[in-house]
């Protein structure tokens, strides 16, 4: 089985556009285990995004909407004080991962694609913690109902309940070991992409890479083992 180890940001636009290439990857590979990484882009930041910073970073978005064919809103950051944190966001990440510990691989990426999507696409202020609460509830009990885990009575995962783990000390304490993580793992660029291999880890790509050439990495990789 392969494992796999996605090191990213939900707030990072190269990784929003990533999403379907490492989707299409996942189909290609029925079984694979996948750990998620939240890597802090830009997390704890507290400058409030001026004109400048703003026209530079649509610029980005603009480049990633060309690649990945994926839609854009401008709402997200257009809002006056915006401040681009994106510690809230990996933190939800974190705490969806708590929460669905019994949840097959990919049902924490559907969280990690749903915070992106209420950001980039529907324009949502996903640095608000109780926005973030809502988003990751929904696509958290979503998640649970795919896998077959939801019984009566119990229906839907409670955003009130999401945020009392999204704002607990052993949370916060928790995504700031991922960022400590990828910090060790010296991973320069989102999204980045790991093999684990008979005990050895292999960086598979560093930002926007296709899912074919992907597939070309990994069966080298395999191939080469002894």
């Amino acid at each position: 089985m392969h494992h796999l180890i996605y090191i990213a940001d939900p707030m990072c636009s190269w990784c929003y556009g990533f999403g379907p290439q490492l989707n299409a990857l996942l189909d290609a590979l029925p079984g694979a285990q996948l750990d998620i990484v939240t890597g802090g882009l830009r997390a704890y930041n507290t400058e409030v995004m001026d004109a400048a910073k703003r026209t530079a970073i649509l610029t980005h978005w603009k480049h990633v909407e060309q690649a990945s064919g994926l839609p854009f809103s401008t709402a997200g950051i257009a809002r006056p004080g915006f401040v681009y944190d994106t510690e809230p966001a990996c933190r939800t990440v974190v705490a969806a991962r708590i929460l669905g510990d019994d949840l097959p691989a990919r049902s924490i990426l559907d969280v990690f694609h749903a915070i992106q999507h209420a950001f980039y696409a529907e324009g949502r202020d996903v640095t608000s913690l109780q926005v973030l609460a809502e988003v990751g509830a929904a696509a958290l009990t979503d998640a649970r109902d795919r896998a077959g885990l939801i019984e009566p009575p119990i229906s839907t995962i409670d955003s009130t309940a999401f945020l009392d783990t999204l704002r607990a000390a052993s949370t916060i304490s928790e995504t700031r070991q991922d960022f400590a993580q990828a910090q060790r793992w010296g991973i320069q660029g989102y999204p980045a992409l790991v093999l684990e291999h008979d005990a050895t880890l292999h960086l598979i790509c560093s930002g926007y890479t296709k899912t074919a050439v992907l597939l070309e990495r990994i069966a080298a990789i395999v191939q080469a083992a002894p």
